[in-house]
């Protein structure tokens, strides 16, 4: 299996932004120029950019937020993106757009029914779900609210809709710092049988190496790389 990193662009508001644990309260903008930091990223030889609406999650306007994606787009990247993703007409608009592949998130618990359709119409390739868990149960909602669902509970229904991947985070680690949650991703990946992104708490080169080593599909870096705990070619030069 080949093991990707994705370089993470937040948006909120239409700039590029980091939050602690999800909280719109703990929030630390890094650039008014999205495009210029898919630009950046794509020249340190990024293939894939993960790029989340945040001001969508959190089910709020998001007129900037999509200005910001369609620049982004505009740079040529092939991108994962999520972020308020309900229904599948707005599947259908982003990926006319040009993404390359939707992240759902809430709407795997609430209208599994969606996620399901999706897959059958779009294909395995272009549909991905975000299970973001506190405590081993799925939150929603901008990760407000609990779901009570089990993570794994979650994934193994995803994939006997022919889902073939996730991305996996642990909130509680999120912008954080402190290091992925390699024993709770690897489970994940081992007993569900999907191909695991690792997500949440990224902080050096050795966070990398541990999520490569533990056999999961990839990483998204976020805060690591704006704050320059990681130097992306190298963080790229080691995953290849």
């Amino acid at each position: 299996m080949s093991f990707t990193i994705y370089p993470a662009i937040d948006l909120r508001g239409g700039k590029v932004v980091r939050l602690k644990e999800g909280d719109p309260t703990r929030m630390k903008s890094y650039s008014d120029d999205p495009a210029e930091t898919a630009r950046r990223w794509l020249s340190a030889g990024a293939s894939w950019l993960h790029v989340v609406n945040l001001d969508g999650a959190f089910g709020e306007s998001d007129n900037a937020s999509r200005k910001a994606l369609e620049a982004v787009l505009k740079c040529g990247a092939r991108v994962q993106f999520g972020g308020g993703m309900r229904s599948l007409n707005s599947i259908e608009a982003a990926l006319a757009l040009g993404v390359s592949r939707v992240i759902l998130g809430t709407i795997a618990i609430e209208q599994p029914e969606i996620v399901r359709d999706a897959l059958k119409q779009f294909g395995a390739e272009r549909i991905v779900v975000g299970i973001d868990a506190r405590d081993g149960f799925v939150r929603t909602r901008g990760w407000k609210d609990n779901s009570g669902v089990p993570a794994l509970d979650l994934a193994l229904q995803m994939r006997t809709f022919g889902l073939g991947t996730v991305i996996f985070t642990d909130i509680s680690r999120d912008g954080l710092g402190s290091g992925l949650n390699i024993p709770a991703t690897r489970e994940l990946s081992e007993r569900s049988g999907l191909d695991v992104i690792a997500s949440g708490g990224v902080h050096t080169i050795d966070d990398v190496k541990a999520a490569k080593d533990a056999g999961l599909a990839g990483c998204i870096i976020g805060r690591a790389l704006y704050d320059g705990t990681i130097d992306l070619k190298d963080a790229l030069e080691f995953a290849s």
